[in-house]
């Protein structure tokens, strides 16, 4: 499904924006809004919580007048399986924050999927860059979302596109602890009462998966309140403050 929401209103250049509809990506969709128009992409693809995740990206794409959206099905990813995101058979673990190994919930290369319509979209539209809400220190580990795997893929997309496409991905929030993503997030005023982040729930965010409990680490860390309702919410230990980025 693909919708134009009017005509351009600005001269700025346009970018894509990858969303599901969470935190990370709402923060980088405000950050992209500042210098680029937006065409925002969502992806579902047979995951628990794909109804709620839909609905999010949706009202961010309303909150920030998005030019165009687009919204795919990858149902391959649900059969191929391998994630308690997209099995029913394998449970969603409990938050582990001090996890080194790559948790249940890691959906087997699946941004690259996203990257290949994004990049098939940007190309078309002659945009200029592609936003990734991709976090790599503080986030579940997985392994799509370390600052090389975009690297090699900006390699990808020169080598595979038109000579004249100047596509590039960026991904503005990387390096930064989830804490410094809410602070930003406050300072750009994105709406975070619009988005979901818990990997299980259905109607109200459960508080005790990873996704929630790195999320409310990282507003009791800003000094915030989570707007969010939870059917548990616990406090998490802080994680010693690095230096912002």
């Amino acid at each position: 499904m693909t919708t134009d929401s009017g005509p351009r209103t600005t001269d700025k250049p346009l970018a894509i924006v990858l969303a599901s509809g969470g935190m990370d990506s709402c923060v980088t969709t405000a950050i992209a809004h500042l210098d680029y128009r937006l065409a925002m992409l969502h992806v579902g693809y047979g995951q628990r919580t794909e109804a709620c995740e839909l609905r999010a990206f949706n009202a961010v794409a309303d909150f920030y007048q998005a030019e165009r959206r687009l919204v795919c099905r990858l149902d391959h990813l649900q059969h191929i399986g391998g994630s308690s995101l997209t099995d029913a058979r394998i449970a969603v673990e409990p938050a582990n924050l001090d996890r080194q190994d790559i948790p249940s919930s890691y959906v087997p290369f699946r941004n690259a999927h996203f990257i290949a319509i994004a990049v098939s979209w940007g190309e078309v539209l002659g945009a200029r860059k592609i936003f990734v809400g991709a976090v790599a220190e503080d986030s579940s580990g997985y392994p799509d979302c370390r600052p090389e795997y975009y690297a090699a893929f900006n390699r990808v997309i020169t080598a595979g596109t038109k000579p004249e496409t100047r596509l590039e991905i960026v991904t503005p929030v990387i390096h930064w602890r989830k804490s410094e993503i809410v602070r930003r997030g406050r300072e750009l005023g994105a709406p975070f009462e619009l988005t979901w982040s818990c990997y299980q729930g259905q109607e109200v965010a459960c508080g005790v998966c990873d996704s929630c409990a790195l999320r409310l680490r990282a507003f009791e860390e800003a000094g915030m309140e989570d707007p969010l309702p939870y059917l548990q919410r616990p406090s998490y230990p802080r994680k010693h403050e690095l230096p912002s980025h």
